[in-house]
């Protein structure tokens, strides 16, 4: 699998991976209803770095990298990960927080912090634990769920 920088190119595949995830409305605190334009947008603006997973040519996951805070918190970096349905536990994005640590390391940042994990997302809490995260803060009935209501969000931290 390689994990390149996005280019402008990419946009298409992009949204094909980032739609069903914001529509769902289950994992991102993105309006579930927001225009391809404004998530486009959203997801490559220019205070990320914005990468894609690919193989074999087809596009399968893609993530941005930003610093979490300015000033006397830009050490710490931030992070985003979508991969597309039919990637589902290839190891996608596994290999995308792995690439984006390493990224981050050259960046010159320290840490690495999710600000908001839903709890409900069983699957990447246990792969970002299984990679050196630890929950440090529990935010109790944060995020709206579309079918299970008002449910915790976890920030989680890993220092680089």
């Amino acid at each position: 699998m390689l994990i390149r920088r996005a280019h402008a190119d990419d946009a298409a595949a992009i949204w094909s991976i980032i739609s069903p995830t914001i529509r769902a409305g289950e994992t991102y605190t993105l309006d579930r209803h927001m225009s391809e334009t404004d998530a486009l947008g959203y997801w490559l603006a220019s205070d990320k770095e914005t990468f894609v997973a690919e193989e074999d040519g087809a596009i399968l996951g893609t993530y941005y990298l930003r610093a979490n805070q300015a000033g006397g918190g830009c050490h710490v970096c931030n992070a985003g990960y979508m991969t597309s349905a039919a990637a589902t536990g290839r190891g996608v994005a596994r290999s995308m927080c792995e690439h984006s640590m390493e990224h981050a390391r050259s960046r010159g940042y320290r840490a690495m912090q999710f600000n908001f994990v839903v709890s409900t997302n069983e699957r990447a809490v246990r792969l970002w634990q299984s990679l050196g995260f630890e929950i440090v803060g529990r935010l109790p009935l944060a995020f709206e769920h579309p079918r299970l209501g008002f449910v915790d969000a976890l920030v989680m931290f890993r220092p680089l």
